[in-house]
């Protein structure tokens, strides 16, 4: 599977503050057999987030799509609301338990928007900025990735657990 990290960032693209997360998601991602074949920071914008997430999904034809930042609450916050805007479908599940997970660990988490869905075969979801957080969120996740790329990408076979 091939995998985009977008990092939306004002400061790391501004290169203020270096991208921690960006490159643990890569890690966790690499551990799993995903390759990471698009990687960019950019600052939080909603048109060039929009922009980003169709690019990559529609004309790179990534199979996923995880981006870090921009999931809180503040003005500038707006990674879930262009990841909205550009989905077909959401995938609630995966928010729901990330944050139930996450608010184990801090009652922050709460105030998490972060989303996840889909984009034609494209699986996108939205991560926390901070390293600990985007790591620790994309664990809670990460055996489900393979099995939900699958089934966007049209597989047939029944999803039984085993």
């Amino acid at each position: 599977m091939k995998a985009g990290i977008l990092t939306i960032s004002d400061k790391s693209s501004r290169n203020e503050r270096i991208d921690e997360s960006g490159p643990a998601v890569r890690e966790l991602l690499a551990g799993i057999g995903i390759t990471v074949e698009k990687y960019e920071i950019i600052p939080d914008e909603m048109d060039l987030i929009k922009l980003k997430l169709i690019s990559y999904s529609d004309k790179i034809k990534l199979d996923i799509i995880v981006t870090t930042g921009g999931t809180g609450v503040s003005p500038r916050d707006l990674t879930p609301d262009a990841t909205l805007a550009v989905i077909d479908r959401e995938i609630p599940g995966f928010a729901e338990v990330m944050r139930m997970e996450s608010f184990k660990k801090t009652p922050h988490a709460l105030i998490s928007r972060a989303v996840a869905g889909v984009r034609g075969n494209t699986l996108i979801i939205n991560l926390p900025g901070s390293p600990k957080g985007a790591k620790e969120n994309l664990e809670i996740i990460l055996k489900t990735i393979p099995h939900t790329v699958s089934k966007i990408q049209g597989d047939p076979s029944d999803c039984a657990v085993q």
